[in-house]
């Protein structure tokens, strides 16, 4: 199983497409780990600046309809490759959402009123996300401030995240 957690990166901005996670022009690499350098090239967003802002990153919390666009294992695996195995959400693209799962990553969807509420308290704070997948909690920490939030996985879901993703559930299981 993956480790889930760590310094977390503020993106906010809804709709952030999958060639903002990993542009196009870089899906002919021949690795995963090949995709890393750029990920979030070209996404634009004030004092954003993926070379340094994605350095020592664990988690994303960003707004709606995260990873809309094509249905490219590309991002997951982008996201991924720079240790980055949990986005947290009000929503994200059907497709997206279950290509994290099926890499063994969380996809995490939370009530708008919380993801909002998660933007004043930590974005500033260099906050920092702990998660414990067998109680299905996440506890935010930075600023001097904690709050646990508890999340939900489908049977399906965890079992992905417990065996590594697909391709380790299905050896499992076939």
């Amino acid at each position: 199983m993956k480790t889930f957690g760590g310094n977390i990166l503020f993106l906010d901005r809804g709709d952030i497409n999958t060639d903002e996670i990993i542009p196009a022009k870089y899906l002919t690499e021949n690795s995963k780990e090949a995709l890393a350098p750029y990920l979030l090239e070209d996404l634009k967003l004030a004092d954003f600046d993926p070379k340094k802002d994605i350095k020592g990153i664990g988690a994303i919390v960003t707004l709606s309809n995260f990873g809309c666009g094509s249905s490219r294992e590309h991002a997951p695996w982008a996201l991924e490759m720079n240790g980055i195995n949990i986005v947290i959400a009000k929503n994200f693209a059907r497709i997206f959402r279950q290509n994290m799962y099926n890499c063994g990553m969380l996809a995490v969807e939370l009530d708008g009123g919380v993801i909002d509420e998660l933007f004043k308290e930590f974005s500033r704070n260099g906050a920092r996300l702990s998660v414990d997948i067998k109680k299905s909690l996440l506890t935010f920490s930075g600023g001097g401030k904690e709050k646990t939030i508890p999340f939900t996985l489908t049977g399906f879901e965890r079992e992905l995240i417990e065996s590594g993703g697909w391709l380790e559930y299905a050896e499992k299981h076939y």
